[in-house]
């Protein structure tokens, strides 16, 4: 199976109020279509790990590769045109935009990448609301959909580029345990069915137990893998 992401001996030190090791020496690969859940205790340095693997902070000790491609020691700007086209994010807070419709707010990565048309993007966006169910609120302001609605607009823009990663930061903690069951169901075809590649952070147990594989943390280190 292809590896998709690896990351060699990270380790992490904030400098405020005083120094302090979030991450210590850090090591594991994960392959193509894994759908994997990174958990343990607040304060443990999982969101501090995803926030490095997203590329989103660039201020560490060690090596990511992304597609065999060593991303560390890139400049912002190559590491902001990868992040449009090879990462999809997904968060706790949707981070909508309230004035524009469910569509809109689904093309603007692909607007952003500029790798096709405005026609074939609208139709790109609009296929992937289908695959979450709403196509029928494509043309609804997305501040009136519900709290689950938005969430699954969310996964939608994630995968407009057909990113290599999708990376989740507690995607199911603002949701009841309906809606909690449809975000989660629509990861696991993601990765079952599309070959997606799922990285999750999350303190929901049933959610993590039932993804594909656990990276378990303590204190900054990997306690199971």
């Amino acid at each position: 199976m292809k590896e998709i992401l690896r990351i060699e001996k990270l380790n992490k030190i904030f400098h405020e109020p005083e120094d302090f090791q979030v991450l210590k020496d850090i090591s594991f690969s994960i392959n193509k279509g894994e759908f994997v859940t990174i958990t343990g205790k607040s304060g443990c340095g999982k969101s501090t790990l995803l926030y490095l693997l997203s590329t989103l902070d660039t201020e560490y000790d060690g090596k990511i590769f992304i597609n065999d491609t060593l991303i560390t020691g890139s400049s912002q700007n190559e590491l902001a045109r990868f992040r449009n086209k090879s990462i999809g994010f997904v968060f706790q807070f949707h981070f909508l935009l309230p004035e524009f419709t469910a569509l809109q707010n689904v093309m603007i990565p692909a607007l952003r990448l500029g790798k096709y048309n405005e026609k074939e993007i609208k139709d790109r966006a609009y296929e992937k609301l289908k695959q979450m169910g709403m196509e029928t609120f494509a043309e609804k302001l997305s501040s009136k959909l519900s709290g689950g609605q938005q969430q699954r607009v969310a996964i939608a823009r994630a995968l407009i580029n057909e990113p290599a990663l999708i990376m989740a930061d507690e995607p199911t903690g603002n949701l009841d345990t309906a809606n909690t069951q449809n975000v989660f169901d629509i990861f696991k075809e993601l990765t079952s069915v599309n070959g997606q590649t799922i990285i999750a952070v999350s303190h929901d147990e049933d959610f993590a137990r039932n993804s594909g594989r656990i990276i378990h943390m303590v204190d900054g280190q990997i306690e199971t893998n």
